[in-house]
């Protein structure tokens, strides 16, 4: 099943709808970001750790934030976890962190029109990728409005599909509200210019939806308390 922002198929057009028509895909490049240098993409695993329904840690307790760092071929990204708001979400990130889940996946999607994010967390680097469970939305916005450096949880039609799939946003975007919305579990403190600059490079084929143009991949993540 393909993580999209959803519904599926019909995902970009719905969510271009939903941005009132005024989406100026011009919009998110009226800056232009510092050059970008990066690192040779290496190729995703071979082999995909799985895990179950019983891997499904426990919601992290505590209302403190959590910190994470993701290496990526790219630069440093730097985020900040929201425990107190997505505590189920929080404890599997960190939970997929620790395991290296994410090891040399590549980020697999950049969306530039009408909905401004970079999707990635799927090792296999199609969007199909799972990593064996599934849970539920927390700290969605009842606006459906994410600004720019929000962290969010990708997932299906499926309310209860959020699982290693996740996305940055990196210029104002409306998502539907129909169905629950998608986690907000963080934000971006440092680095979201690395994201801009991906953006700006476009997809690999010009159109508004599909993988960008210029590759990254995660190299690790690591979260601290």
């Amino acid at each position: 099943m393909h993580r999209r922002l959803a519904p599926l198929a019909a995902s970009l057009l719905l969510l271009t709808a939903c941005g009132g028509g005024t989406a100026d895909p011009g919009d998110a490049a009226e800056e232009s970001p510092a050059p970008l240098s990066c690192d040779e993409a290496p190729e995703p695993p071979a082999d995909v750790t799985t895990y179950g329904p019983q891997d499904l840690p426990e919601p992290v307790n505590g209302t403190e934030p959590l910190t994470a760092t993701v290496e990526t071929t790219c630069g440093e990204v730097q985020l900040e976890l929201y425990a107190e708001q997505a505590p189920q979400t929080v404890a599997s990130f960190a939970f997929l962190a620790e395991e290296g889940y994410w090891q040399d996946s590549p980020c697999h999607r950049l969306t530039t029109s009408g909905i401004y994010v970079l999707q990635c967390g799927d090792p296999t680097g199609t969007g199909q990728g799972s990593p064996g469970y599934g849970y539920g939305i927390e700290n969605a916005p009842e606006t459906g409005m994410y600004p720019p450096g929000t962290l969010a949880m990708a997932r299906t039609q499926d309310p209860d599909s959020n699982g290693g799939q996740f996305f940055v946003v990196y210029d104002d975007t409306q998502l539907p509200v129909e169905g629950g919305g998608y986690s907000i579990f963080g934000q971006v403190t440092d680095g979201l210019d690395i994201v801009e600059a991906i953006a700006a490079e476009g997809t690999d084929t010009g159109g508004g939806d599909g993988a960008p143009a210029q590759p990254i991949s995660i190299l690790s993540v690591t979260v601290d308390g």
